[in-house]
Parts: C-alpha cells; sequence; structure tokens
C-alpha cells in the first residue's frame, strides 16, 4: 500500500469579486483534483485551534497527525531541526525574518525576497554584533528566512509561554508600532531588533540594493520563539515509513523530528518560480525507492495569496494540479493499492494577505474509499462531506479507516 499527501499551502480561500463570487479553488482549472474527487470523497478539516495562531507550523502539524495543542512548543524550532541544529532541554530557538520597515509599515516580510548571499552576510553582521555574548548565536538560512538561538548558560531562559511576538506576513502593508514584542524576554528580542537597523544601514551592499531599486533589508524581525519539541515517531504512531518534499524548512523540521527523509529537490523554491514537474517526479521516484508514504509540500499558493496576487494562485493551483497531482495519481493507481490526500494546511485570504483560522477543503481517493456525488474539489464541495474539527484527526482516516 502506498500513500501520498499534496499540500498546495494556503490555497483555501474566500469568494472574490474578481472571480464573480467564486474561491480560488473553484475558479482554477484542476481537473485533476477534481478527479481525486470523482473517484474519491470530499470533506473539510479545520486544522488550526483557535486558541493557536494560524500558520503553517501549526497547520502542518495538525496535518501530519499530531494534535498542536500539545506538541506545538514554536515555529523556530522546527526550522532549527531542518536545519540539523540541536537545542539544549534549556535552549530556544527564535525566527529571524530581514524585512523591510518604512516609517513603521511593513513594507515586505522577505525584504524583496532578498538574496540568500546578501541574507547570510547580513546575518554574519549581526553575529559579530552578539560576539561578545555566548548566549546568542545568530544562523543563516535560505533568503530571508534565518534563526536564532537562545544557548542557556545556566539552565534557565528569559522566555516563557507568555512571551509575544507577531509574524511579519501578517502585517503585510500595516503598522508594526503595536506588534513588537512584549512579554517576558521581549526587552532582549527588543535591543537586537534595535541592533539590526544600525547596522544594515551602515552596510554598503544593503544600500547598493536600495540604491538598484530593490527593497533593502530595514532590519531583523524576530518571532515563532520555542523550546524543543518532543514529537512521537510517525512510524511508531501510523505504522508507515515517510517522506516529505519541501524548499521550506519549516516542513523539513517537522520532517526530521517525526523522523521521515527530507528529499531535496533542485529547483524547489518555496516561492511562485518553484519547479513543479521536478517536485512531482520526486514524489514518483520516493515511492518507487521504498517509501511508504511521500507528502509533497508546495509553498507558491500561499505566497500568492501573501502578495494579494489572484492570477498567480490561480496559475499556481494550475501547475500543482497538471504538474504534482496528475503524475502522481497515475502512478499510484499503477501499481495498485494507494491512497491519495490532498489538502492544505490552512487557508490564506487574498483579501487580507494573511494566514486565517476555519476549514480547509480535503480530498481522498483510493482503496477502501467510497466515492460519495461530489464532483469538485473546492471549499464549497467540502462542505457536503465529511467534517473533522480537530484536523490531527484526519490523519488517522486517511492511513486506516
Amino acid at each position: 500500500m502506498k500513500y501520498a499527501l499534496v499540500i498546495p499551502d494556503g490555497a483555501a480561500d474566500e469568494p472574490q469579486e474578481s472571480l464573480d463570487g467564486q474561491t480560488p479553488l473553484q475558479a482554477a482549472v484542476t481537473p485533476h483534483m477534481d478527479a481525486v474527487v470523482q473517484s474519491g470523497i470530499v470533506g473539510r478539516s479545520d486544522n488550526v485551534p483557535e486558541s493557536m495562531p494560524s500558520g503553517s507550523d501549526v497547520g502542518t502539524m495538525s496535518l501530519f497527525g499530531y494534535d498542536p495543542l500539545k506538541y506545538h512548543t514554536g515555529r523556530a524550532p522546527l526550522e532549527a531541526a531542518a536545519q540539523g541544529i540541536e537545542l539544549g532541554p534549556d535552549d530556544w530557538a527564535i525566527r529571524c525574518n530581514l524585512v523591510t520597515i518604512v516609517e513603521q509599515i511593513m513594507t515586505s516580510f522577505t525584504a524583496g525576497q532578498i538574496p540568500s548571499d546578501l541574507g547570510a552576510h547580513l546575518i554574519d553582521l549581526m553575529r559579530h554584533q552578539v560576539e561578545q555574548d555566548p548566549r546568542w548565536d545568530f544562523r543563516a538560512g535560505v533568503s530571508y528566512r534565518n534563526l536564532l538561538l537562545y544557548r542557556s548558560p545556566d539552565g534557565t531562559a528569559p522566555f516563557d509561554s507568555e512571551t509575544m511576538t507577531y509574524p511579519p506576513h501578517d502585517l503585510t502593508d500595516g503598522s508594526v508600532v503595536d506588534f513588537l514584542p512584549a512579554g517576558p524576554g521581549s526587552d532582549l528580542l527588543r535591543s537586537l531588533m534595535d541592533v539590526s537597523k544600525e547596522a544594515f544601514l551602515n552596510d554598503e551592499w544593503n544600500q547598493r540594493r536600495a540604491g538598484e531599486g530593490e527593497y533593502p533589508a530595514t532590519q531583523v524581525w524576530l518571532w515563532g520563539q520555542g523550546s524543543r519539541p518532543a514529537l512521537v515517531p510517525f512510524r511508531e504512531r501510523y505504522g508507515v515509513s515517510g517522506a516529505v518534499i519541501t524548499a521550506v524548512d519549516l516542513l523539513r523540521g517537522i520532517g526530521r523530528l517525526i523522523g521521515w527523509d527530507v528529499i531535496e529537490v533542485e529547483g524547489a523554491t518555496g516561492y511562485l518560480d518553484t519547479d513543479y514537474a521536478a517536485k512531482g517526479r520526486a514524489a514518483i521516484e520516493t515511492l518507487k525507492g521504498g517509501a511508504d508514504f511521500v507528502v509533497v509540500h508546495v509553498e507558491a499558493t500561499d505566497e500568492a495569496s501573501h502578495e494579494g496576487d489572484c492570477h498567480a494562485k490561480l496559475e499556481a493551483l494550475y501547475e500543482i494540479d497538471d504538474k504534482i497531482v496528475a503524475p502522481l495519481h497515475e502512478y499510484l493507481r499503477s501499481q495498485g493499492d494507494y491512497r491519495l490526500l490532498i489538502s492544505p494546511d490552512h487557508p490564506t485570504f487574498l483579501r487580507t494577505k494573511t494566514h486565517s483560522h476555519g476549514y480547509v477543503p480535503f480530498a481522498i481517493a483510493g482503496k477502501g474509499i467510497t466515492p460519495d456525488e461530489n464532483k469538485t474539489y473546492d471549499e464549497v464541495a467540502a462542505e457536503y462531506g465529511e467534517t473533522f474539527k480537530e484536523g490531527h484527526m484526519l490523519m488517522d482516516r486517511f492511513l486506516h479507516q
């Protein structure tokens, strides 16, 4: 038995006036996702508990079958795991975005998709700023996505569950004044953010970027802090081996923490220009190589929503359908017994450019799935199918029921 999950990140949305009242999933050309519904079922799940902030860290953990209310400690430690960074029992990891803030407005939460080499250079500047303080360790990632580690010197940490920080992608085009870190340890985080402003302002490479008409990084934005999580291995929990294909460290980290293989794909960018076909091919090769279960995550739909670009979201859905769902489903059907699941992790609204709470549609086809009467994969059809108020219960339904 082979299993596959395709995650069009943030694909769920609201009806759009520009689409004559349809959602992007309704309006997009996705015949192969529709075919999954026609040979199986469509339903909906709520992957983000109301008490938690909506994001891929919570939504994906739930989608992978782990109750985030029990297992989630923060976003950054998941990304630390993706980089092979070990956290001690009292250490903390903190997301460190490179952002562009102009007159207190979050102009770009990616510093204009800053190149990785410039991003690494700026993170190195921050490393020099704190080199006399062994508690802090800046780690460069990809583009604007980086990490800050707090290494506890004495078995204590200044942060706890009351420390409040805010995702910069939820502040796009809005004021940051009321969304600076607050609570225990927030003074330390704010001081580092202030240090970065001066360091970046005086950096010639960064300012040259501004002179070329690109967004410069004006500072670091610290958020998503957390301590080391303790996740039960997926094979122990569900009885199958797994592998994940993604360009996003967050999902790599969750994958590694639950004992999955992480498959690197050349051309996978975590953005709208990702190589969809390469991801589709890699999924098939992973299953051929012996994996029981492969997950293909695509960030492009989420990025399109963050940019408020409806056309780009429709195009990304078409590419996922044509270059990932179509070949993967064809391969699975040719191999005998299988199950295929399609589901976003959370909604991301074009209108607000932010993640949202609420139900997302899922589709399941394969062995033992009795087709329902629905014909299309979208939010409206999903209302007539099975409903999971606790999204982490969907994985057991997919694998075992």
